[in-house]
């Protein structure tokens, strides 16, 4: 029989009232897919942009210490069910994800999107061997961004700026104030990074969604070419529904084509949405039997000093005249 500090460090170590739902519902999850659970979740939806601002939401090299603490003593025979929801960071990031969880797993790794999983997001759900997604779920282009720039909209921009320049000598003029706003090596950089991204996508597409196909290869260039074609998505943050991931090849499977595995994989999604909405909580990677790192985050409110308005000198009260104190003393 447990002592009275035995008790009170097993509800310090259940977590608040959000974590015993949350953890409730993954172990639900895992009692319908008899597989590891994964949640790797980030609060970027349940913020606005001005709390949002230097928050850690994105992937970064840092989540590899998160996911080396959950995946820690878990059977890793079972397989492992990865549910996202992130707006996408770092591809170098997502690499040694990746390379972590196939360590382990091998390619029996299937993604789930409940609502987004946008740019490295994406990456890392192409090197699943299926994508579950919802009719209200979104993938997202991987093209990638340098310094937060398109780099196929810099590719694009000098290739633009090299034809109208040798059209019109004239027009190197105007094109030398737009290229200067570039570091030297910039384009150079932009070519590798999509370079990279092409190859690594490629790859685990090829050795994991693709294993089993004869033209694996021509499969994966296919859909890596759809999903950075920068010139017809026009924007990073395009949401790419299931029926349009599905046109491009990505092996897509619909949720609601199995109630029960939808129902407990909405139920986990929305108490992790819930968590973020009611705390501080900005990160969370958990597995179903409720081991977490979770980042929390507060913005540091810099309380502001409130200046009382200057009186006028018609507000002021007017001074009194030695005849008027004298009078009141008498008074008194």
């Amino acid at each position: 029989m447990p002592d009275s500090n035995e008790i009170l460090n097993e509800i310090r170590n259940a977590g608040s009232t959000h974590d015993i739902i949350r953890r409730n519902y993954l172990g639900k999850l895992h009692e319908v897919t008899g597989r590891n659970i994964i949640i790797y979740y980030s609060g970027w939806t349940q913020r606005t942009p001005t709390q949002l601002k230097d928050a850690p939401i994105s992937i970064e090299s840092s989540d590899i210490n998160r996911f080396m603490t959950v995946l820690h003593k878990l059977d890793h025979s079972k397989g492992l069910d990865l549910i996202l929801h992130t707006p996408g960071g770092d591809p170098n990031a997502a690499e040694s994800l990746v390379n972590y969880l196939r360590s382990l797993y091998k390619t029996d790794i299937r993604a789930f999107v409940p609502q987004q999983a946008m740019s490295a997001g994406t990456m890392i759900a192409c090197a699943c061997k299926e994508i579950y997604m919802g009719k209200h779920s979104n993938l997202g282009p991987i093209d990638p961004q340098v310094n937060g720039i398109a780099a196929h909209g810099v590719i694009e921009e000098f290739n633009r700026a090299q034809k109208e320049i040798i059209a019109d000598r004239n027009k190197a003029i105007g094109w030398k104030t737009t290229l200067e706003k570039y570091p030297p090596g910039f384009l150079i950089h932009c070519e590798k990074a999509i370079a990279l991204t092409n190859e690594m996508v490629a790859e685990w597409l090829c050795t994991g969604m693709f294993e089993d196909d004869t033209d694996a290869k021509e499969k994966s260039e296919r859909i890596v070419g759809k999903l950075t074609n920068y010139k017809d998505l026009k924007s990073h943050a395009r949401s790419l529904p299931p029926h349009l991931c599905k046109n491009y090849g990505l092996k897509i499977c619909n949720l609601e084509s199995n109630p029960v595995l939808q129902d407990a994989v909405l139920s986990v999604h929305h108490a992790t949405i819930q968590t973020f909405d009611s705390t501080p909580a900005i990160k969370i990677v958990e597995n179903h039997t409720g081991k977490a790192a979770i980042q929390i985050y507060q913005q540091n409110v810099i309380p502001q000093v409130i200046a009382r308005p200057p009186v006028s000198p018609q507000q002021r009260e007017p001074k009194k005249t030695t005849q008027q104190r004298n009078n009141r003393s008498k008074r008194r």
